[in-house]
């Protein structure tokens, strides 16, 4: 469970900080634990700063920013790979809860279709915690689903995911809805999508997701890294055929996990770039609320309507 070998790294990495601290510079339990917690975020600080690096050498189809932005949006997606790995992650259970899954009435008009959210690489359904309550907040039914395990072949996802669709169309009574992939989550939507048909799903909505793969799974552990390599056979398996159904993707151009960022564009769909962001950001960006409910709403159909 990730959850479970999140909260165990944390805990020896941080317990080795302190080590360090006390034996190597004889300092103070205190001290110790001001170094651990440094360290802590100090790694992060380079994970995310060596991506960047890496991105903007795959020269971004957006034009560079300036200073200001430029350090803001790495600024965000710092705090956003922070919360999300080292206070959300390791103990997703307190931040998500159950999944709040209304019973569509019958024939009721209107309704809107459940919203099912799938994860990326690496992450778990506690990456939806910010959007989940702004989807509900809109008036959204929101279903999600942790993939495990973590670094498995993306095909070993498509059964539990169609087993998550069924449970939630049975619990709401509906006979659609609409699928949101955050990075691998939308490979994962569009591997259920060939293989299971569009039938039970209205829409896909992809965020930042490397359709056309990305250099950085080159570093990636697992079958499921492997096969989002630029050019791997399984992405040019899934390229045929041609998405079964309509498909948004909401993506930065300013990615810096999918490299190079044109990667990020899925033919024959529609897309909307929205600068400025990082991989991990978009999951807590106001603006990529916006795009995603307008997405969501434009797809339309009510619950059960049978279209």
């Amino acid at each position: 469970m990730l959850a479970r070998a999140l909260c165990l790294s944390l805990l020896l990495e941080a317990a080795l900080y302190v080590a360090v601290a006390m034996l190597a510079f004889d300092a103070t339990p205190a001290c110790a634990a001001v170094a651990a917690l440094a360290g802590v975020l100090g790694l992060r600080a380079v994970l995310v700063a060596t991506s960047y690096a890496c991105a903007f050498a795959w020269h971004s189809p957006a034009p560079r920013l300036r200073a200001a932005p430029a350090l803001r949006m790495v600024l965000a997606e710092y705090a956003a790979f922070v919360v999300s790995f080292v206070l959300i992650f390791p103990v997703e259970r307190c931040w998500m809860g159950a999944d709040r899954l209304p019973r569509v009435a019958g024939g009721a008009a209107g309704r809107r279709l459940p919203v099912l959210l799938v994860h990326g690489y690496g992450c778990s359904r506690g990456a939806w915690w910010w959007l989940r309550r702004r989807l509900e907040a809109a008036g959204w039914t929101v279903a999600t689903i942790s993939l495990e395990p973590v670094y498995a072949s993306i095909d070993d996802y498509v059964e539990p995911l169609a087993r998550r669709i069924d449970a939630v169309l049975a619990q709401t009574g509906s006979d659609r809805l609409l699928l949101v992939g955050h990075s691998m989550g939308g490979l994962v939507a569009r591997r259920y999508l060939q293989r299971c048909g569009s039938a039970r799903v209205a829409r896909l909505v992809t965020l930042g997701t490397p359709h056309q793969g990305s250099q950085l799974a080159h570093i990636g552990a697992g079958e499921n890294a492997r096969q989002m390599r630029p050019h791997s056979d399984w992405l040019r398996a899934l390229a045929n055929p041609a998405p079964l159904l309509d498909t948004v993707v909401i993506y930065s151009p300013h990615d810096n996990f999918v490299m190079p960022q044109a990667n990020l564009e899925l033919p024959g769909a529609t897309a909307r770039a929205i600068d400025g962001l990082g991989h991990l950001a978009m999951l807590f960006s106001p603006r990529v609320a916006v795009a995603l409910l307008a997405a969501l709403a434009a797809a339309g159909g009510a619950a059960g309507s049978g279209r």
